[in-house]
């Protein structure tokens, strides 16, 4: 109630003075409290969220009206269906909806069509919505007794599926369905069946499995994706430098876990989200730190961390080296920049392996075999990225494996997808005794439509100098 209208009903109802001041008291706003209101700016390095979502759903358009005919005739597929249920979504669903819409209603089912070159791919989505216009919605409506609505509303939305298939005829109906692929694993058994019975026999003879069409399409980038990539690393590279600075770093004071959660909070200030919990962790000399969960930072002290950020949807991963200075140090000791410089050697014969039409464990080989000869002694565990931290497309490796990933190291490079280049070179250093020194690194590059590999933003060539 407004100070000017709680006056007379507190007098009307003889209240004494001392209530009265109370109340006036109560409802007056914290000393500062209007001043800092006025002054609060809040940081949208992207723009409002309304602004976000035009972008968002610009780069929808662009992916369902470009990518997807192309990627469906070039894996010889006439129809995909894609069908789900709320929380149950297949991993391609936030790839194929509107920035608005964050869970399937019911059961949705999203139906292509290529009616070829001419006419196009048809987009109808079976209960769901048309995600601003990119899809014509159709419903199944049915009278049922009570207590039976669901079970009916289900079973005419199956019929109505069935129906719809058969008057486009496909040669191919392609499902995600793999036994190697997550992101082309999204067909639950309970949807399968339904949807088998529902077709029959002979539809359900047309049923293929693509599983590179739906990882293609998550792998493939738009154009306009790119600056505001670009600007996301921005801010990371940001993020990351001054978290390894001493505006957040009291060498002999601050331990990993406060700069740890210094990089959460500067995330979420900013409106951005996380897809994993950063960490940083330390190398020392002349001792193991390998059961250390949240050490005191040192000066001598070489730092590490790991983080990433989703901004409109696109996710970035990043790893980072930086040395804590010793009294009198104006730089790190030359074997560990020599260290970083090794690690950067990696990058590059990663970069220059990375090419269109190779599988990621023929990248593998031919990284690990360049990477032996010039005597460096690293693991390559690289993986694509975009709508996921850990992205559809080839891993070139993993930590554990470094003789190829079985079925997920086998899917191609193709151009206009990202890479999160994750690698490490341990290297001995003379100033440390010969200890050998982890330089693990993690930046992001791009395939670009004409098939050039580069960096995103740029890399670290550096340490980042606490001081």
């Amino acid at each position: 109630m407004h100070i000017r209208r709680l006056v007379p009903a507190l007098l009307a109802r003889t209240f004494s003075f001392r209530a009265l001041l109370a109340a006036a008291l109560l409802l007056a706003p914290a000393p500062g409290l209007v001043a800092q209101a006025r002054d609060y700016r809040p940081e949208h390095p992207f723009g409002t969220l309304r602004e976000q979502a035009r972008t968002q759903q610009a780069w929808l358009e662009e992916r369902l009206e470009q990518n997807l005919p192309m990627l469906m005739r070039k894996h010889g597929v006439d129809m995909w269906v894609v069908t789900m249920r709320e929380y149950n979504e297949d991993p391609v669903f936030r790839a194929l909806v509107s920035p608005t819409t964050f869970a399937a209603r019911r059961r949705t089912i999203y139906m292509f069509h290529d009616r070829g070159p001419e006419h196009g791919v048809e987009r109808l989505a079976l209960g769901g919505t048309s995600q601003g216009g990119v899809y014509e919605a159709v419903r199944a409506t049915a009278t049922a007794p009570d207590g039976r609505a669901a079970e009916l509303w289900g079973k005419d939305q199956w019929d109505l599926f069935a129906r719809m298939v058969r008057e486009r005829d496909p040669a191919s109906i392609a499902v995600n369905i793999s036994h190697d692929h997550n992101f082309a694993d999204g067909l639950t058994a309970g949807e399968w069946e339904q949807m088998r019975e529902a077709l029959g026999p002979d539809l359900a003879g047309r049923v293929v499995r693509r599983p590179l069409l739906a990882i293609d399409y998550l792998a493939m980038r738009v154009p306009s994706m790119s600056p505001v990539y670009r600007r996301a690393q921005a801010i990371v590279h940001d993020i990351v430098g001054t978290a390894f600075s001493n505006v957040v770093i009291v060498p002999g004071r601050t331990t990993t876990q406060d700069v740890v959660w210094w990089m959460r909070q500067r995330v979420h200030d900013l409106g951005l989200g996380s897809w994993f919990q950063p960490s940083v962790s330390v190398q020392r000399r002349g001792a193991s730190m390998a059961d250390s969960v949240a050490p005191v930072i040192q000066r001598g002290d070489v730092l590490h961390c790991d983080f990433g950020i989703v901004a409109l949807g696109l996710a970035t991963d990043t790893q980072h080296m930086a040395y804590v200075l010793r009294d009198g140090e104006t730089e790190a000791p030359a074997g560990l920049q020599r260290a970083l410089a090794n690690s950067n050697r990696l990058q590059d014969i990663l970069l220059e392996e990375t090419v269109v039409g190779r599988s990621g464990n023929e990248i593998l080989a031919v990284v690990l075999e360049r990477m032996r000869d010039e005597g460096l002694d690293g693991t390559m565990y690289t993986h694509p990225i975009g709508d996921h931290g850990h992205g559809a497309g080839p891993l070139i490796g993993l930590w554990d494996y470094q003789t190829g990933v079985p079925g997920r190291g086998d899917p191609p490079v193709i151009p206009s997808m990202w890479f999160s280049t994750e690698l490490q070179v341990t290297t001995p250093v003379p100033e440390w005794d010969g200890q050998p020194v982890r330089m693990a690194q993690e930046e992001e590059a791009e395939v670009t439509a004409d098939g050039e590999v580069r960096w995103a933003l740029r890399r670290q060539t550096e340490l980042h100098l606490v001081r």
